[in-house]
């Protein structure tokens, strides 16, 4: 059997390596990784190409390794929430640049890179200036834009129950994203709150399978990021 556990986050992230691009799980605060995150602003990759629902709150988790300067590139659906304070700045200096997608487009579009589905069609943003540039084709008098599948070299995901092996259960919502990430990224990393040995999690009620899954370590007691934000806190 492989054991896939590493001792913490640092070491979870370590192979992260300038230019890498990366899924990172979360909608809204619920999944998103936090403690993976600040590991990785520790850890110091940048020129990071990073894909996301959004661009985080605050200064933590996502918000702050884009204040920290390591992301030249967002893909995301929500650029901006109540509590964006970073990246509107970066956007309006261009030190990172956007590429905006609407969500069920970027939620098809992981799915399709992790399938290996290279392209497809969408009705989705056509007529809009979303459009622009992209491949269009009419099908049943509607005309449809061609969209790319995503992948990553990394994903960083967030999970309620891990084993050794790497098979996930998350907690509600907070799965969001993260079993379509997982499988479209090269190595998926794990925070998962409880570790247990194989076979203590029922097969019928795994989520994401050890296949999609390199890296697992434990966090026990994960940071919330509303939390976070309401205290005021910032990272590092």
């Amino acid at each position: 059997m492989i054991d896939k556990t590493r001792a913490n986050v640092a070491e979870a992230v370590q192979e992260v390596f300038d230019g890498a691009t990366l899924m990172i799980g979360g909608f809204g605060e619920a999944g998103s990784p936090i403690e993976l995150i600040h590991a990785l602003i520790d850890h110091g990759a940048s020129d990071l190409t990073v894909i996301s629902n959004n661009c985080g709150s605050g200064e933590v988790g996502l918000a702050a390794l884009l204040k920290a300067g390591r992301v030249s590139k967002m893909i995301c659906s929500f650029p901006r929430t109540a509590n964006s304070t970073v990246f509107p700045d970066l956007y309006r200096s261009g030190r990172t640049t956007l590429e905006l997608v609407p969500q069920g487009t970027l939620a098809e579009r992981i799915r399709a890179g992790g399938a290996g589905i290279a392209a497809f069609y969408t009705p989705t943003a056509a007529g809009t200036p979303l459009a622009e540039g992209k491949e269009t084709r009419r099908f049943h008098d509607r005309e449809y834009l061609l969209e790319y599948g995503l992948t990553a070299d990394f994903t960083l995901i967030k999970a309620k129950l891990a084993d050794t092996r790497g098979n996930l259960i998350y907690n509600k919502t907070a799965r969001n994203f993260a079993p379509i990430m997982a499988m479209a990224g090269k190595l998926t990393i794990v925070q998962a709150a409880e570790i247990v040995a194989p076979g203590k999690i029922d097969p019928e009620t795994i989520i994401t399978p050890e296949i999609f899954v390199d890296r697992v370590t434990h966090v026990p007691n994960p940071a919330h990021e509303s939390e976070l934000v309401a205290a005021g806190a910032t990272y590092p």
